[in-house]
């Protein structure tokens, strides 16, 4: 993982509209929850603190409820040796809730897991974390959002395939990375579609070209971008010594970024 960045206050409102986010209609969402499509961040069905991990096998639905960190889980910083809020066993489905600040570590899915219309109002050390260790694993986050990621929004730490779809992040560091710096490295694989990302952002996806990662990006919609800052995919050499990746380069490539202009709209 990536260095821990400096911890930051989590003072402010965390309910009502996401005003400037404007999803597509192509991101209706089909659950009975409020959709994103309207600018509007769903309204939590009530709120429960967290104090300890709480550990999801099967079928888990919040109906939109919020959880939020406490005790040990409420520091709020960005310290990487955070516990999560919610750790999902293999094959586990997390559905409809609403993690609010703070959200310690958020998400670890243990090995296949989906995750569906879960959205993260302040995202805390990450928002998921993805820890499978079979090549056959596969993540899948389908619906949902995630706003106020200083660093990470997804960490792809295991083995395996994450598709990630009808999602919506807004002012983030890096939406979905690969890894750079892990004790042990796999071949990654990130399938992002009908994204919408709204500035401020850094990268939308960051792989590791020596371990055969690739990103596959279609139609992803970048919001406010007027100087076209954020970077769709960067590529970098990836190690296991825990030391900070560089940088390989960043742009469509067929091999690794894999994406066309017609896969990116700017509005």
């Amino acid at each position: 993982m990536t260095p821990a960045t400096r911890p930051r206050a989590r003072g402010r409102a965390l309910t009502g509209a996401l005003a400037t986010m404007s999803l597509t209609v192509g991101m209706l969402l089909t659950t009975a929850a409020p959709s994103a499509q309207a600018a509007t961040w769903p309204t939590p069905n009530g709120s429960q603190g967290v104090s300890s991990t709480i550990s999801v096998s099967g079928t888990k639905d919040y109906g939109m409820k919020r959880l939020y960190g406490t005790g040990d889980l409420g520091s709020g910083g960005q310290d990487e040796d955070q516990g999560p809020i919610l750790k999902l066993s293999d094959g586990a489905v997390l559905k409809n809730v609403i993690l609010g600040a703070p959200a310690a570590d958020g998400v670890h899915c243990e090995g296949s897991c989906t995750l569906q219309n879960v959205w993260w109002e302040d995202v805390g050390e990450d928002a998921a974390t993805f820890k499978g260790k079979s090549s056959g694993a596969v993540y899948t986050v389908s619906g949902g959002g995630a706003k106020e990621a200083s660093d990470k929004v997804f960490q792809f730490n295991g083995a395996g395939t994450l598709n990630v779809s009808q999602f919506a992040v807004r002012n983030f560091g890096t939406f979905v990375r690969s890894c750079g710096n892990c004790s042990t490295q796999y071949k990654r694989t990130i399938n992002l579609n009908s994204i919408e990302v709204t500035w401020k952002g850094g990268r939308i996806a960051g792989i590791n070209t020596n371990y055969g990662d690739s990103a596959t990006l279609r139609d992803i919609t970048i919001v406010g971008d007027s100087g076209k800052k954020i970077v769709p995919c960067q590529k970098y050499i990836g190690n296991n010594s825990g030391k900070e990746p560089s940088s390989n380069g960043s742009g469509a490539d067929g091999t690794y970024c894999k994406y066309s202009l017609s896969d990116i709209t700017y509005r």
